[in-house]
């Protein structure tokens, strides 16, 4: 199987994956949960440092700071470095979000891989260090 072949497989199959683990009702998105995991593991942190962090534009990122703070799972601070930005860091209501998000989305996890075969379970477990490696790899689109 070619390259090209492999990541039209894989990408099907991450799309499939995500739509099942998606947010239900009223949880964090893919994008406000992952900023949010970005400002607990990287925090304080500028909102242009965060928005390179995720890849995003920085209108994309004002809009996601201002959804956090307004759901109050952010809280801001002076810069001490420079007076023209702020710092942003999760709040103790931020902390209770990614645990209840991170719980909710194992368990969907989990319901998906009961319905495995242990066969196709250690398949999976194999395959996950290359999936690891491929996901943090320094290369980007």
């Amino acid at each position: 199987m070619s390259r090209d072949e492999v990541a039209d497989r894989l990408t099907l199959v991450v799309s499939r994956l995500s739509r099942r683990i998606r947010p239900v009702g009223d949880e964090l998105s893919h994008g406000l949960l992952s900023a949010l995991s970005s400002v607990r593991v990287a925090g304080p942190i500028r909102p242009s440092d965060l928005a390179r962090l995720e890849h995003v534009a920085a209108p994309t990122m004002t809009r996601i700071v201002a959804d956090l703070e307004n759901r109050g799972l952010v809280e801001r601070d002076a810069d001490p470095l420079d007076g023209r930005s702020f710092l942003l860091r999760v709040s103790e209501p931020g902390l209770t979000a990614l645990t209840a998000a991170g719980s909710a989305r194992r368990e969907r996890v989990r319901a998906m891989l009961a319905e495995q075969p242990d066969e196709q379970l250690a398949l999976i477990l194999a395959a996950l260090p290359a999936l690891e490696a491929a996901a943090t790899s320094a290369v980007s689109a």
